[in-house]
């Protein structure tokens, strides 16, 4: 009986040891996080220096949503590192390396084929922007008077241009842009598209032999898409595919609101003050659709999951109850926060980014989001991350201040994790408020 009991308190020992090293992997993974942004940020702005870059790290790091999955055993955190990989190596042009990490990313959430897709296709427009300016330097530097002078400034052509593209290699394709300042001059998103389509025909071969990689992957999603017969795994009665519209607009209040620093400061309402009195016939016109659009939205395509109404252990169950439907009007209301949301993001992306990079990210952002019929915040985490990496720079106290308050609304849901336990009467077990 001893020896029942001493074999019996090994096995729990050792599941216990085992399930904390499970948990432990998620630990490294948000360290590897932390790196990622740090040398993301260092590429994407040069002049942002270390220490700031560093700092940059630390409140990605505190973020609530993501700080709070870094200790339970889910695939958000090594999903984040793996998508914040493939986005490095992409901008370093390891596309090989970056197409293995989307890869590995589509393992942890089927969805991140998304984000693969993105950021390859503006890899795409940078490579033939850097080959089209490159091609340029040659043709100016070629002077094609007797054989010897041509032969040298040939030579010294293909020196230039080798110079230029190791460089080149070293700034990251963020912070050019993704598209070169002469597409960023266009009067109109058609002339911009019309250039970048026509540099992409033009060296297609080129493009399509550098791509590849990311190519295989998608044709490998594709055989698996078929074989399962849909994207989703395990309960896929629970994850229908939906068209959930509404969830585009939450996720531009609550990464603006996450993001405060950056949209809800009077600074940033006079910004867009003066940008809609400078557009004033764009900015109307743009105001009214998307106002049009989020009311069809709302009213139409807000859809309340089961899992969402009967979850209480989720803080999205509690808002759900206590804010969006605390009155039959409270989701119109919120109708204005939810366009100024997305009006402050694009605005802010557009100082940094080109139309065609701000259009394909919102466009990723919608595939990703809209499917998906469970609102959860952990949706939100990588589309937010990639927000703060190209976002402009903030001060040092409005940083101290966002990371305070990280931290403040981490030591509460820890607090509530872990002395707030209570009990559902049709299930045994023990429940815990979580994200």
């Amino acid at each position: 009986y001893s020896s029942l009991l001493q074999t019996q308190s090994f096995l729990v020992m050792n599941c216990c040891n085992f399930a904390a090293l499970l948990r432990s992997t998620n630990v490294i993974m948000a360290m590897v996080c932390g790196v990622l942004v740090h040398d993301l940020l260092l590429c994407i702005k040069p002049g942002i220096g270390k220490t700031k870059a560093t700092a940059y790290a630390i409140l990605v790091a505190l973020y609530p949503v993501h700080w709070f999955f870094t200790f339970l055993y889910y695939t958000d955190v090594a999903s984040l590192a793996s998508v914040l990989a493939m986005y490095l190596s992409c901008l370093k042009k390891r596309f090989w390396v970056s197409a293995l990490f989307g890869a590995l990313s589509i393992l942890f959430r089927q969805t991140n084929v998304i984000w693969m897709i993105f950021f390859a296709a503006n890899g795409a427009i940078a490579y033939v922007q850097d080959l089209s300016l490159s091609d340029c330097l040659s043709d100016e530097n070629s002077e094609p008077t007797d054989k010897s002078r041509t032969e040298v400034s040939d030579r010294d052509s293909k020196v230039s241009a080798l110079g230029l593209r190791r460089r080149r290699t070293n700034h990251p394709i963020s912070e050019r842009g993704v598209v070169s300042g002469s597409t960023k001059s266009h009067t109109s998103f058609t002339e911009e598209l019309f250039d970048i389509g026509f540099k992409i025909w033009n060296s297609k071969c080129k493009v399509l032999i550098t791509f590849a990689p990311f190519a295989i992957v998608l044709v490998a999603f594709g055989a698996f898409i078929i074989w399962n017969g849909g994207i989703v795994l395990g309960a896929k009665e629970a994850h229908v595919v939906s068209p959930h519209f509404a969830q585009l607009l939450y996720f531009g209040l609550v990464s603006a609101t996450a993001l405060l620093p950056w949209h809800f400061t009077p600074g940033r309402v006079s910004d867009l003050f003066h940008w809609c009195r400078k557009n004033k016939t764009f900015s109307s016109l743009a105001m009214l659709i998307a106002l049009g659009l989020s009311f069809v939205a709302v009213h139409l395509f807000s859809i309340a999951h089961p899992y969402l109404l009967a979850d209480n252990r989720h803080y999205t169950f509690y808002i759900w109850r206590k804010v969006i439907q605390a009155r039959w009007m409270m989701k119109y209301i919120l109708i204005p926060l939810y366009v100024y949301s997305w009006f402050s993001v694009i605005n802010i992306l557009g100082k940094s980014q080109p139309r065609v990079w701000v259009v394909s990210f919102v466009f990723s952002v919608a595939l990703v989001l809209v499917p998906a019929p469970l609102v959860e915040f952990r949706y939100y985490t990588i589309p937010l991350v990639i927000l703060v990496l190209n976002s402009p720079v903030i001060g040092n106290g409005k940083l101290l201040a966002l990371g305070s308050a990280y931290a403040a609304v981490d030591l509460f849901t820890l607090a509530m994790f872990l002395f707030r336990p209570f009990h559902w009467g049709h299930e045994p077990g023990t429940q815990r408020f979580m994200w």
